[in-house]
C-alpha cells in the first residue's frame, strides 16, 4: 500500500511538473509586440516598440537590398503600425513574420543607416519598450553654418571683416519618446509646452533686425544630448538656451529658474575636449586645437570656457530679470547644474526651467497660450538686453565672402 501510494505520487508529481512546464511555455509565448512608434528627425529615425515583458532580441543588418533585421524571442506582433509615420524616416516599409518561437521584422530602408537598440524600463507613459535607432551613415542634412548665415555687409576689402546676424539656438527639452514630465491634473506634457514656446520665442527673435533664431528640434522627437550641442556649433550659434518644464514630488514647488554649467561640469568638460582627439578639429573661441600642443590647447580652451561662463551667467540675470515681471521664481538667483547641454566650451549657454508642470496651478499657467507668450516676450527681451551690451559679431575668416570688384 505504501508503495502504490509513493507510485502514485510520483506520477502526480511529473503531472503537475509537465503542466507546469507547459504554463510556462504558453507565459513565455505570450511576450506580446503591442505597438509601435516611429519618430523621424532630420538626420536619424527612432522606433519604440511597446512590450508585454523584457524580450531577448538580435539587431542586424542585410545587404542587396539594404535591410535592418529586429529578432525578438518568444515573442509575438500584434502592433498596428500608422503607415504615415514612415514618411521622411527613411524606410520604405515594415514587414514582420514569425521566427520559430518568436518574431522577426524586416526594415526596408532607403539608404544604409547605422543601427543601434536599447531596452527601457516602465515609466509614468509607457511600460517595457524596445527602442531601435537608424542613423544615416552619409553626411548630415543639417545644413552647414557658412550655408546658412547670412552676412549683413560684404567685404570689398580684403583687410575688412564683415559682422552678420547674432545667431540664437533654442533647445525644446526632450521629445519624441522622451516626453519629460507630465501634469498631475491636465496631464500635458513638458515636450510639447516647451515647444510651443520654442517656437514662439523663433518667431519673435527672427522678426528682430539683426537677430536670427532656429531650433534644435523643429517637432516632436528626440535629439541627444550632446547632438544638441554639436547643432549650435554647425549653425554658428552664438547663444544656446535650453527651454524645459520642472517636476518635483512636492506638488507646491512653484517658479522659474535659471540655470549655468557648474564649475565641476566644465572641468569635467574640458578634460573631455582635451582627451578626445576628434574635438581638436572643432572651432574653440574662433580657434582651432588639432595644430596646439597640449598645454596651449590647455590654455585656449580655458580662456575660452572662463568668457563663456561670464557671458552665460550675464544672460541668465537678465533672463531672470524679465522672467520676474511675468511669473514668480523659483530661485531668484543664477543656479548651477552640471547639464548635458551647457557644456559647450564656447557658446554661452543657459537651461531656463519655465515653471513647474508638477504643480496644479503652474500646469495650469503652462498649457494657455496667453502664459506661453509671455514667457517667450519676456525671454526675448533678456536676449535682447544681453545682444544690446555686446559687440557684433563678425564671420570667421574661412566664412568670408570676398565681393567681386
Amino acid at each position: 500500500m505504501c508503495c502504490k501510494g509513493l507510485r502514485q505520487h510520483k506520477l502526480l508529481s511529473k503531472l503537475l511538473f509537465s503542466i507546469l512546464l507547459c504554463a510556462s511555455t504558453i507565459v513565455l509565448a505570450q511576450r506580446n509586440v503591442q505597438g509601435l512608434r516611429v519618430w523621424a528627425s532630420p538626420d536619424s529615425t527612432r522606433l519604440v516598440f511597446d512590450l508585454s515583458d523584457p524580450v531577448k532580441y538580435k539587431l542586424f543588418t542585410l545587404d542587396n537590398p539594404y535591410r535592418v533585421v529586429i529578432d525578438i524571442e518568444d515573442a509575438r506582433y500584434s502592433a498596428i503600425l500608422d503607415e504615415s509615420s514612415l514618411k521622411d524616416s527613411g524606410i520604405l516599409k515594415l514587414r514582420h513574420g514569425p521566427r520559430e518561437k518568436g518574431v522577426r521584422l524586416v526594415l526596408d530602408m532607403q539608404e544604409k543607416v547605422k543601427p543601434a537598440s536599447f531596452m527601457l524600463a516602465p515609466n509614468q507613459a509607457y511600460g517595457h519598450r524596445l527602442v531601435v535607432d537608424l542613423t544615416l551613415k552619409g553626411p548630415s542634412k543639417i545644413i552647414s553654418a557658412a550655408q546658412s548665415v547670412p552676412a549683413t555687409a560684404k567685404i570689398t576689402d580684403h583687410n575688412q571683416l564683415t559682422t552678420r546676424e547674432f545667431i540664437v539656438a533654442i533647445d525644446p527639452g526632450h521629445g519624441g519618446e522622451d516626453t519629460g514630465a507630465i501634469g498631475n491634473n491636465l496631464k500635458i506634457r513638458e515636450k510639447d509646452v516647451v515647444l510651443a514656446v520654442s517656437k514662439k520665442l523663433e518667431s519673435l527673435i527672427n522678426a528682430q533686425s539683426g537677430m536670427k533664431a532656429f531650433l534644435v528640434r523643429k517637432g516632436d522627437y528626440y535629439v541627444g544630448l550632446r547632438n544638441r550641442m554639436g547643432l549650435a556649433r554647425e549653425q554658428g550659434a552664438d547663444l544656446f538656451i535650453s527651454l524645459h518644464a520642472d517636476s518635483f514630488k512636492d506638488p507646491r514647488a512653484s517658479g522659474a529658474s535659471v540655470f549655468v554649467l557648474s564649475e565641476k561640469g566644465a572641468s569635467n568638460e574640458a578634460a573631455r575636449w582635451l582627451a578626445e582627439r576628434e574635438n581638436r578639429s572643432d572651432l574653440i573661441g574662433g580657434v582651432k586645437l588639432e595644430d596646439k600642443g597640449d598645454l596651449l590647447a590647455s590654455v585656449l580652451l580655458d580662456l575660452s570656457q572662463t568668457a563663456s561662463e561670464s557671458a552665460s551667467h550675464e544672460l541668465a540675470n537678465h533672463l531672470i530679470s524679465n522672467l520676474s515681471k511675468v511669473t514668480d521664481l523659483h530661485h531668484k538667483t543664477v543656479q548651477r547644474a552640471g547639464f548635458m547641454v551647457l557644456k559647450s566650451p564656447d557658446i554661452p549657454s543657459v537651461l531656463v526651467e519655465l515653471g513647474f508642470i508638477s504643480n496644479q496651478n503652474g500646469e495650469k499657467k503652462l498649457k494657455t497660450k496667453m502664459h506661453q507668450d509671455a514667457l517667450a516676450q519676456a525671454l526675448l527681451s533678456g536676449v535682447q538686453n544681453y545682444v544690446a551690451k555686446r559687440p557684433k559679431p563678425v564671420k570667421q575668416p574661412e566664412e568670408l565672402t570676398i565681393a567681386k570688384k
